[in-house]
């Protein structure tokens, strides 16, 4: 970086950062209860250049993301550590070892245990055949999870609609669905239902918001079926796949073997309790490690054991899984002031927004328009904990949560609800969101822009569709 670079980077960091209260805060110091709302402008940046710098420099931005998210990744790592000393190291290397490296992990086992699953067959991308696709996915995302849903199905139905000219709806549909609602009827859809199991959540408690789950995603399906037979009526019939149709069938059967040993190992890790071992002064859980350990071993296994051939039949290649990994580097190292202003809660920048959180709605809408653009699990575990306190305060965790699932089932159902709902409403809302995007644009679909996909699917479709929740269920 040239001189001048420094100089603006020093000038930033002093608006961003206020060196009295840092240095007050000390290295013991909760981070969360002196960062100003300012020290989340970097997060701020980055999200903006996802949005924009694809639509106004397309070729720089395919060449030159890693570079973009390491930019604002080191534009707020540089004054964070230079006022904060210790507590912003152990903070950046918390969210690396605890939260980043297994996120990662996870997402790179399901990706190449998926890749190696080909459903071969002539499946035409008729709006019956889609439409069952999505329930099939929607179905599964409580199963295997979103993730695992949205990298099993979206490989092919992106082949049965290869022929079409119109398809960018059907692949925003999926994403709203398969790697979103879906998943919110058990702790393996989604990690912030996952959080809520930890902390003494019943499995089968999040049944109780099947009523809302089974409201959107019947709506949804039935507004897809019918916005896709309105675009089937103007496809050129000629386009459609035509010769003998081959039957459906599974190649690769052997990695459902390895997919129940990613789930298997999730389930595992949320079930025992091994201790926890220091990490460069990280301290993470025994369990945890054999986890990762396990998930690496199913993807090394799925690659040895699964052809070559297999996966250039499934146009299975690493591009996507590795824009998911650079730019998600980079967001996880922006969102810390925005998670420990969170998790300060009323000692916080953001007192007023928890103050002002009271009702079903007020929570589903708070946990849902955070998880939007922020990590839904904690800021799904923020609300949860808002709400023991406000309703349980200085009972035990156990016997506040043992209220909360009896005596307070709508405000945990809100808060539910909204961490898995919500995170439809932006590419970054939720890990697979925009890994099905990538995969997508690497299959020729020119799905929509960040703003793209809000402005014309997500608000006018979802927000709607979530308002009408609130009035019915909150």
């Amino acid at each position: 970086m040239k001189p001048n670079g420094w100089i603006l980077l020093a000038v930033c960091a002093a608006l961003i950062f206020s060196p009295d209260r840092c240095f007050a805060a000390g290295p013991a110091a909760d981070i969360g209860a002196v960062l100003p709302l300012w020290s989340m402008l970097p997060f701020a940046g980055i999200l903006l250049s996802i949005a924009l710098v694809p639509l106004i420099l397309p070729r720089f931005w395919h060449r030159h993301f890693p570079k973009v998210s390491a930019f604002w990744a080191i534009f707020f790592a540089a004054p964070f550590i230079y006022f904060f000393r210790e507590t912003a190291l152990y903070e950046i290397g918390h969210i690396i070892v605890v939260d980043y490296i297994p996120f990662i992990i996870l997402l790179w086992a399901l990706f190449t245990v998926s890749g190696g699953i080909y459903v071969k067959g002539t499946l035409k991308g008729t709006p019956a055949v889609n439409a069952v696709i999505l329930l099939i996915g929607t179905v599964l995302a409580s199963v295997i999870g979103t993730t695992g849903a949205s990298m099993l199905l979206i490989r092919p139905i992106l082949r049965s609609n290869a022929w079409r000219v119109y398809k960018v709806h059907t692949i925003v549909f999926f994403i709203f669905l398969v790697s979103n609602i879906g998943g919110s009827l058990t702790p393996l859809g989604d990690p912030p239902l996952f959080l809520g199991f930890l902390h003494g959540v019943p499995f089968f408690w999040t049944l109780n918001i099947l009523p809302e789950t089974a409201f959107t995603s019947v709506i949804l399906l039935v507004l897809y079926f019918l916005l896709d037979s309105y675009y089937f009526r103007k496809e050129s019939k000629t386009a459609a796949p035509e010769g003998t149709p081959e039957p459906l069938g599974i190649k690769g059967k052997r990695n459902f073997i390895f997919l129940a040993g990613v789930i298997g190992a999730v389930l595992f890790s949320g079930s025992v309790k091994l201790g926890e071992i220091s990490i460069f002064g990280i301290h993470q859980t025994v369990e945890n490690l054999i986890k990762d350990v396990i998930l690496i071993a199913m993807g090394i296994l799925s690659l040895w054991l699964t052809g070559k051939d297999l996966r250039k039949e499934n146009e299975f290649s690493w591009a996507p899984i590795l824009e998911v990994a650079y730019l998600f580097a980079g967001i996880f190292v922006t969102i810390i002031p925005a998670l420990a202003i969170l998790k300060a809660g009323e000692q916080g920048a953001l007192a007023w927004l928890i103050r002002s959180v009271n009702t079903p709605a007020d929570y589903f809408w708070a946990t849902g328009l955070l998880s939007s653009f922020l990590d839904n699990a904690p800021t799904y575990l923020t609300f949860f904990n808002s709400a023991l306190g406000k309703f349980y305060p200085g009972l035990p965790e156990s016997q506040a949560v043992a209220g909360l699932i009896v005596e307070k089932i709508p405000y945990l159902a809100a808060i539910s609800a909204g961490a898995v709902f919500m995170g439809a409403n932006t590419y970054i809302g939720n890990a697979p969101n925009f890994m099905v995007k990538s995969i997508a644009e690497e299959a020729g679909v020119r799905m929509p822009s960040f703003f793209g996909y809000m402005f014309k699917y997500s608000i006018p479709i979802l927000v709607v569709l979530f308002i009408i929740i609130t009035f019915i269920f909150f």
